[in-house]
């Protein structure tokens, strides 16, 4: 019997922002335990044998002269200018994957808690050809509130997500997807907007997003523990 050869994944990892909320630091470069926020967040990817692409969309003036550190990492790492907006970083970044793969995945550099076996399982999800969205349920009461805070109404939260990334749908839908895309901070939901079936993947709730100081310390406490558990 014939098996299929693994799935070729590219990765478009939008790592552009201005990181106002740090105070302007680039949050990619900023250090976790002692390396780069970045470089956790490739780590992961680069672990898992079906990728073979990663493409990384830093602010244009760090592309211009990226750090010596993600020349060195990889072979299969490149760099490619973003954009004002985020989707505008993730086109950058798809556009610049080879045209072969079966599988794109798209993460946010600011997660550099993503794990290996949360990108894999994703990519299980997207191979047999539906979307797959890391994330996990809502265990907070959710209101739903006008443009001043008042509250409208409040869903029911057994229906409710976070959504986190990464994010991986088959190749196809991903490039459909940002063709018209102007903008957007879900990747899934452009891929919705073309018809693509997805599916949320439960990651647990450590894979936190840096985006403000205090959350620094917060993910050297949970890469800590996952250290102190082997």
């Amino acid at each position: 019997m014939n098996e299929h050869p693994p799935p070729r994944v590219g990765v478009a990892v939008p790592a552009a922002g201005l990181g106002r909320r740090m105070g302007g630091l680039r949050k990619p470069f900023l250090e976790l335990a002692g390396e780069p926020v970045l470089l956790h967040a490739l780590r992961p990817f680069l672990a898992e044998p079906r990728v073979v692409a990663v493409v990384v969309a830093l602010a244009p003036d760090d592309a211009g002269q990226p750090p010596a550190w993600i020349a060195d990492l990889d072979d299969r790492v490149s760099v490619v200018a973003g954009g004002e907006t985020r989707t505008d970083s993730v086109r950058n970044a798809v556009a610049a994957l080879p045209n072969d793969l079966d599988i794109i995945a798209v993460h946010d550099a600011a997660r550099p808690l993503v794990t290996r076996d949360m990108i894999s399982r994703c990519i299980d999800v997207a191979a047999e050809g539906r979307g797959a969205v890391a994330g996990c349920p809502a265990i907070d009461t959710m209101k739903r509130v006008d443009p001043h805070g008042r509250v409208l109404d409040t869903p029911s939260r057994a229906e409710l997500w976070h959504a986190h990334t990464p994010q991986v749908f088959p190749a196809e839908l991903v490039r459909r997807a940002y063709e018209g895309a102007s903008s957007g901070t879900d990747d899934a939901a452009l891929v919705e907007s073309v018809g693509g079936d997805i599916q949320m993947v439960d990651a647990g709730s450590t894979n936190i997003k840096v985006t403000r100081p205090e959350d620094i310390p917060i993910a050297e406490s949970i890469l800590a523990a996952r250290s102190d558990h082997g």
